[in-house]
């Protein structure tokens, strides 16, 4: 299993499981991010800090210790 930290700009997978507690959890699945959720890696920070993503018609930024928390296997 990998995580949505684990993926490259240009890369599409849909989401296994979220293992993110309370807050974090509910701004993910308020944000279309939720188990089945089809995405694409839209790009990342040089420093591989952060990473946009592309849920349906929503581009979101997420750290990659929030990714991390993110199981996806890829499309």
């Amino acid at each position: 299993m990998i995580t949505l930290s684990q993926l490259n700009a240009g890369e599409k997978a849909f989401v296994t499981h979220i293992e993110a507690d309370g807050e974090l959890k509910q701004r993910l699945f308020s944000l279309g991010l939720r188990r089945g959720s089809h995405l694409k890696i839209k790009a990342t920070s040089i420093a591989k800090s952060t990473m946009e993503i592309e849920v349906g018609s929503t581009l979101l930024a997420l750290r990659f210790e929030e990714a991390k928390s993110i199981g996806v296997q890829r499309a």
